[in-house]
């Protein structure tokens, strides 16, 4: 029986370090026509229950200037810079950002961190297929969670795929969004390490160890930036791994999901002088290092923090 970890918030009184709650917004909360960029398995599953009016935007098409409504952007995070770019400067504030890992410091370096974000938890096998909701037992309110001007309006429509959302403010996103961030990093590092086929494996055969992993990923984000967890992050993020169990493991996007942790990590031991005693996430750091000995991950991984990928986060 694995034990289950509860992850507990003790430093409230922390400084925030740069983050600030995004101003008011004007706010839909309707189902509205919208611009889709992207139309693969995330893309095509919301156009599919729309009302035929959206404008779907693909690799060679422009974002209309004089369009209206929200803009879900379904791509990897690799193109996003290529789509603001192209993003008529008038219609960026109706950008909305579903990508997984940690975007904030990029949002934040384009001066887009009040845009609407969301967090996705349920998973689309391949394009057309019906989605598999992270409903769990802790969480029958469901976990996926939107934020900002287009959140409501994504919520209404994902609800016309049967799938639960809930429309947050910026503060409890926050958090929410670091819990995935530590879901993502966590199941995908401890599976490649030990050859894991599935997200499912990994979580049954080295339950203990992920649990400690989170943990310390959480304390860390807590000590380092004051975010406030509620109880039972581990019970959360193992119940979801249940739902989608067969999502298979590989550390992808280092930059965007691992890489925020290791720059953590770096920060922490520069700081100390080199003293690696001084690592806030040893167990991330030995994991990490074990795949770059084995070659399992492709590239070498970067000796100092880097504090433009912290730049969303600091002061």
């Amino acid at each position: 029986m694995v034990s289950r970890v509860l992850v507990l918030a003790a430093a409230a009184a922390a400084p925030a370090w740069g983050f600030r709650v995004p101003a008011r917004t004007m706010r839909m909360s309707a189902d509205v026509p919208a611009t889709i960029v992207g139309l693969g398995r995330i893309g095509g599953l919301i156009a599919s229950v729309g009302d035929g009016k959206d404008t779907i935007v693909g690799r060679q098409d422009k974002i209309a200037a004089d369009g209206s409504g929200p803009i879900y952007v379904c791509t990897r995070n690799d193109v996003l810079d290529g789509i603001v770019a192209d993003c008529p400067e008038g219609r960026r504030e109706d950008l909305v950002f579903m990508q997984n890992g940690f975007i904030e410091s990029w949002m934040k370096g384009k001066g887009l961190e009040d845009n609407t974000q969301a967090l996705l938890y349920f998973a689309v096998t391949k394009a057309g297929a019906d989605p598999i909701d992270g409903v769990t037992p802790l969480n029958p309110e469901g976990l996926t969670a939107a934020t900002g001007k287009w959140g409501a309006a994504l919520t209404a429509r994902l609800a016309k795929a049967g799938l639960k959302c809930n429309d947050v403010d910026a503060v409890a996103y926050r958090a929410k969004m670091f819990e995935k961030l530590f879901w993502i990093s966590c199941l995908m590092l401890v599976g490649a390490a030990h050859d894991c086929a599935s997200v499912g494996d990994a979580q049954k055969e080295h339950g203990e160890e992920l649990a400690a992993l989170i943990a310390e990923l959480a304390a860390a984000v807590t000590a380092r930036y004051g975010i406030e967890f509620e109880a039972g992050v581990v019970e959360r993020l193992f119940a979801y791994t249940d739902v989608v169990a067969n999502f298979p493991c590989g550390v992808k996007e280092f930059e965007w999901r691992n890489g925020f942790f290791w720059a953590l990590s770096r920060e922490a031991v520069k700081a100390a002088g080199g003293d690696e005693a001084a690592d806030v996430c040893p167990i991330h750091t030995k994991l990490l290092r074990g795949l770059e000995a084995e070659g399992k991950i492709g590239f070498d991984l970067p000796g100092e923090p880097d504090m433009q990928l912290l730049m969303g986060t600091t002061a």
